[in-house]
């Protein structure tokens, strides 16, 4: 991929990739269903049909969480002198999610390509993409912190998030990003040149999101939006297991979940962030049927909804091209 000043349109995936990727999430799928058949043989969704408000209460608050990020999003856009309109933004930004099913969450830079023609360089996107993603792991860290006496047993990935966390925020401040792009700018890169240069124009960048007044900005509403998520899963357990899950407990048993789910770097963190989650609800007292169901519908309200809304939104966009 060569460099431009414009930036360069993110590749797409070829059809056999995403073939086989669905093909995995349905073979994990099976082998979960084979795996705790007798557990999902006791599921019970009798508790819904008079607390259904719940989820359905649970499924705004997710829609509450990214009309936040999209709001965020927009201010990044602006600090980068880039004026779009918010209806652009909203449909752009959600459409990253179509692809948030890929390690690290690195397939939604797939919005770059509806930004680079309206003169939104590569660099911008990417390094708006980074602080976001950098500024909800902090976020996880912090709601994490509200439960941390219940969740010693996942305490070495919450400092390793941390460690994470203050490593690259140190290296954001002290090395010299800038001059390094400026220089491999000079050079034309090619090949993995280019993709180096990529790498470098994003660190770079990415120092104008982080000033003090737009860092906190950031962190405030990223710890109301995914705060609002963890209290949808205090909601539904409300229903399925009256009072035998705190809020306060709900939002760290979501953050390590989603934690352990980014570190291990799998697709959407499918897998680890379930078996996580379905752990924690366990050892608070949760009987494993229900803790599978809260799980199950967790993981609907945050993840699958997301991806639905952003296939809706890359549709919406192909309309529009």
């Amino acid at each position: 991929m060569s460099y431009s000043p414009t930036g360069t349109t993110p590749p797409s995936t070829p059809l056999w990739r995403r073939a086989l990727l669905y093909a995995l999430f349905a073979g994990f799928a099976l082998w979960c269903v084979l795996a705790f058949q007798r557990d999902l043989a006791q599921i019970s969704l009798a508790p819904f049909k008079e607390g259904w408000w719940a989820v359905a209460v649970a499924a705004g608050l997710s829609l509450f969480n990214y009309a936040l990020r999209v709001m965020r999003w927009q201010w990044y856009m602006r600090r980068a002198g880039h004026r779009l309109p918010w209806g652009f933004t909203a449909l752009a930004f959600m459409s990253g999610f179509a692809f948030t099913l890929s390690p690290g969450k690195v397939g939604e830079m797939v919005r770059a390509r509806y930004y680079v023609p309206k003169g939104v360089p590569l660099s911008a996107t990417t390094g708006a993409f980074f602080v976001e993603r950098l500024l909800d792991l902090l976020v996880m860290i912090m709601l994490a912190a509200v439960a941390f006496a219940e969740l010693q047993s996942y305490s070495h990935f919450l400092w390793v998030a941390i460690g994470l966390v203050l490593a690259l925020l140190l290296s954001i401040a002290v090395m010299p990003w800038q001059r390094w792009a400026t220089q491999l700018k000079t050079q034309r890169p090619r090949g993995w040149r280019a993709g180096l240069l990529t790498g470098v124009d994003m660190f770079a960048q990415s120092r104008q999101f982080l000033s003090p007044g737009l860092l906190l900005a950031g962190l405030a509403v990223g710890l109301v939006a995914w705060g609002v998520e963890a209290w949808g899963l205090h909601l539904v357990a409300q229903v399925v297991v009256p009072g035998q899950l705190t809020l306060p407990g709900a939002m760290g048993i979501y953050s390590i979940a989603i934690i352990v789910g980014a570190l291990s770097f799998l697709p959407g963190g499918l897998g680890s962030t379930e078996a996580v989650m379905t752990a924690l609800l366990y050892s608070h007292g949760i009987p494993m049927p229900q803790a599978i169901l809260l799980t199950m519908v967790c993981r609907l309200l945050t993840l699958w909804l997301a991806v639905g809304i952003g296939w809706l939104c890359v549709w919406a966009l192909r309309r529009q091209a």
